[in-house]
């Protein structure tokens, strides 16, 4: 008898399958960092040791951190402890939780993307504009410096307040 499919072709047709289940499906990452990698973004956008996140089938994520804090770059960046996105390959949209100092002012990150990985370069929307990074900054988590909460907003303008003695997470 004859058949239409040989097995060579079957066996194309299940690989394309799988691999469209793959990159279609919820992902099978067990850390945050693992995620990020997974989609095309450097480990170090979040600092060490969160436990607590979730994302969606749709991509929308939070992460959870046992208090906020500040971890320093090339500038430096205040997390809450809820950090929530929409996370897709390449880029993190609809962010809220994180905010990056220029100068003495705070602006809250509201997206951060990788235009082409090769490029070295990762970019942060801070709203009126896009502040340029280095990706090698963000290769690995860093120490996050706990924030105590009657240090946060200083004045409307989110002016953070130094302080002595912090603790590390």
């Amino acid at each position: 008898m004859f058949s239409p499919f040989s097995s060579s072709t079957i066996f194309l047709f299940l690989l394309l399958l799988s691999f469209f289940y793959s990159t279609h499906s919820k992902s099978n990452a067990t850390t945050i960092y693992e995620l990020l990698t997974n989609h095309g973004l450097p480990m170090g956008l979040f600092p060490k040791g969160i436990t607590q996140f979730n994302v969606g089938d749709d991509g929308k994520f939070w992460v959870h951190l046992d208090q906020a804090c500040n971890a320093k770059f090339e500038s430096e960046l205040h997390y809450d402890r809820n950090v929530s996105g929409s996370l897709s390959f390449g880029k993190i949209d609809a962010l809220t939780g994180l905010e990056a100092q220029d100068l003495f002012l705070w602006f809250p990150v509201m997206s951060i993307s990788v235009d082409v990985p090769s490029s070295g370069l990762i970019y942060f929307d801070v709203g009126a504009a896009y502040k340029q990074f280095s990706s090698s900054l963000f290769e690995s988590p860093r120490d996050c410096v706990a924030v105590k909460p009657d240090n946060v907003a200083a004045d409307s303008l989110n002016v953070y307040q130094e302080t002595s003695g912090r603790d590390v997470l």
